[in-house]
């Protein structure tokens, strides 16, 4: 391995262990606008086997802010260069477990709401609304 490849290897090493896995940008985002809109909610609570970024137990809404690489947006366009097998297999199994999340919550009478960290950067208020409209129904109905 040549020093220019070790240079870069560990660049991006350093770049990938900087990357948090709670309190994101995103999740910070939506966090503060949510609680400007008098919406009152729990950060990173279990549920089941579960972690949702933001969980409002009172009507028992879970969201998740997905990370466009992290979850496999569009994951057909990107062309990952290095270690490809690795990451492919964790996005794959990233997704899987989304999935499988979403299907426990769903099954336990919980609403789920995955938001995608473009929309959340770009329409920050579209997903917000989204989350007063199933508070709003939450509220109609006995759950």
């Amino acid at each position: 391995m040549n020093v220019l490849n070790l240079e870069t290897t560990d660049k991006r090493s350093k770049i990938m262990k900087s990357i948090k896995s709670s309190d994101t940008n995103i999740e910070v985002m939506l966090r503060k606008a949510l609680w400007h809109n008098g919406v009152r909610y729990r950060k990173n609570f279990k549920v089941f086997d579960c972690h949702p970024d933001i969980v409002i137990t009172k009507y028992k809404i879970a969201i998740f802010c997905d990370g466009v690489f992290w979850h496999g947006k569009e994951m057909q366009k990107r062309s990952i260069k290095h270690n490809a097998r690795y990451w492919n297999e964790k996005i794959r199994r990233n997704v899987e477990r989304d999935l499988e999340n979403t299907i426990e919550l769903r099954d336990n009478g919980w609403i789920v709401l995955r938001f995608w960290e473009d929309d959340i950067q770009h329409d920050l208020n579209s997903c917000v609304s989204d989350v007063l409209n199933y508070i709003l129904i939450r509220k109609r109905r006995i759950f």
